[in-house]
């Protein structure tokens, strides 16, 4: 989670919200992220679908088997799906998200027994650090 953390700090340098993840398979990181979202100008451009992207990458091939994917904050719905069809075997999350969280929270397509795949799912995994990250971006653009 600490190189999830590193990769969501990097997100205070360009006025990104800071979620950072990263993809791990066999000890070693494979795929790193963070929000690009107004860099980009690509509302696909989240942390884990560019850490997914890199993976994929570095694999050769689409299919995350054995890969844990490691996020600052719980996962979205665009997200948590793109999780599920890239085959990852956990997910270990940091805040829990009230407005948007797809892995527990608000819904829970990760784990979703209708699809064909289930990923374990591990929240609060330094929640206070990570969620401290965002509020306190928040309370920054706004002023506070």
């Amino acid at each position: 989670m600490s190189e999830a953390i590193k990769q969501a700090k990097k997100c205070l340098y360009i006025d990104e919200v800071p979620v950072g993840a990263v993809v791990v398979k066999d000890g070693k990181i494979i795929g790193r992220g963070h929000n690009l979202r107004e860099t980009l100008k690509d509302a696909t451009a989240h942390a884990e679908i560019i850490a997914i992207k890199e993976a994929c990458k570095t694999l050769g091939g689409w299919r995350l088997i054995d890969c844990e994917v490691y996020v600052t904050l719980e996962p979205c719905v665009m997200c948590a799906g793109a999780l599920v069809n890239s085959r990852i075997k956990r997910l270990v999350f940091g805040a829990y998200d009230k407005r948007f969280g797809a892995c527990g929270t608000l819904y829970n397509i990760a784990c979703d027994e209708r699809l064909n795949h289930r990923i374990e799912v591990i929240g609060g995994v330094l929640e206070k650090e990570c969620a401290a990250l965002l509020s306190d971006f928040f309370k920054k653009k706004r002023g506070l």
